[in-house]
């Protein structure tokens, strides 16, 4: 069995980690090279720990071919070419020595999606620290063990993927090398339905294969990650554009800047949230224990008068007696007089 943390960069992913959060650029640079770097700058600002690409051509990734195999029947690029829509989605891989200089310039981690054997080697010379498996490859065991013979860290994705699948993909990973693997649950639906989400799956993956636990997100929103959070998720992978009016091929579900720091903020405070099984006072909370009830003197007492049901009784705030010690105090005599406003305590009884 593997080990339930791994480290991407320096940064830390475990259980008792913050959430590793990353920023998918995909195909939501445009074309435009400025408009890539403009992503990685809202990905810093927003706090995500890493921006990832995507490593292929149309090339590489498939065939330009007319023929009904590569046309796309249904979904959010139904009637188009798979040609053509790799075309425009990819980024140039001359784009990515600058897209890796300027992750260092700005202090996140940059690393890809590669989809074939030249992509890993590219990516090699550049240093990325990372590898990313996309769920549509998750069966491609050559590629995985390609990517495991790096000796870096893997996460995979396991859209559409079956407990079978998902566990020869693992076993590749493993035989070729692979000592630090995260899982991610994923939804291969553009957008995927909530309801579709099955997060409890989340937590199972992690314990099925002994790896650290994550989500690729493709809902709309930010709910379902931050609930995954809560679940047990400890990478979290969502796309980013700058603006969803501008179009692009996963323009319609992803995040734009203010909804990305949303999911930053939201899924740091649900993981400090879990903390530990606790039944004791938290310090945030002990000031308000006085305005709990307990029991006080309603009425003057005289000394020697009887406690009752009317000079007596719970109300706020809580420095006298439990109420529970109430049906204890009725019948008892003051031991001294007793002003109204007084919290009693058991010396002041006889």
């Amino acid at each position: 069995m593997g080990s339930r943390e791994i480290s991407i960069a320096g940064r830390r992913i475990a259980d008792d980690a913050p959430p590793y959060l990353i920023a998918e650029l995909s195909g939501n640079h445009n074309g435009d090279i400025e408009r890539a770097f403009a992503l990685m700058e809202a990905a810093r600002r927003a706090g995500a720990d890493a921006v990832k690409l995507q490593t292929y051509t149309a090339d590489t990734i498939t065939l330009d071919s007319d023929r009904p195999d590569f046309r796309i029947e249904t979904g959010p690029w139904a009637g188009r070419r798979l040609y053509e829509l790799y075309q425009e989605a990819h980024t140039p891989w001359e784009w990515h020595a600058p897209l890796f200089a300027r992750g260092r310039e700005l202090g996140i981690t940059v690393f890809s999606t590669p989809f074939d054997p030249t992509a890993v080697r590219l990516l090699e010379e550049l240093g990325a620290p990372a590898y990313k498996i996309a769920s549509f490859e998750v069966i491609d065991l050559p590629l995985i063990e390609c990517v495991a013979r790096t000796g870096k860290p893997m996460i995979i994705s396991t859209g559409m993927a079956d407990l079978g699948e998902i566990g020869e993909a693992v076993a590749a990973a493993r035989r070729a090398g692979a000592r630090e693997i995260a899982l991610l649950h994923c939804v291969s639906a553009y957008p995927a339905p909530p309801e579709d989400a099955n997060l409890q799956t989340v937590a199972h993956l992690g314990e099925a294969f002994g790896v650290v636990p994550g989500l690729s997100d493709h809902t709309i929103g930010t709910a379902v990650s931050i609930a995954a959070v809560a679940l047990g998720a400890r990478v979290i992978e969502k796309h980013v554009t700058l603006r969803r009016a501008d179009g692009g091929p996963d323009a319609a579900f992803s995040l734009e800047p203010e909804e990305l720091v949303a999911l930053v903020e939201g899924c740091r405070s649900a993981h400090a949230a879990l903390g530990h099984v606790s039944y004791t006072r938290a310090a945030s909370e002990r000031g308000n224990v006085m305005f709990r009830r307990s029991l006080y003197a309603v009425e003057d007492i005289r000394a020697g008068e009887t406690i009752t049901a009317r000079n007596v009784r719970s109300i706020r705030p809580g420095h006298g007696l439990a109420p529970k010690h109430l049906p204890a105090l009725l019948g008892r005599t003051a031991r001294g007089d007793i002003p109204r406003g007084t919290a009693l305590s058991w010396a002041l009884l006889d």
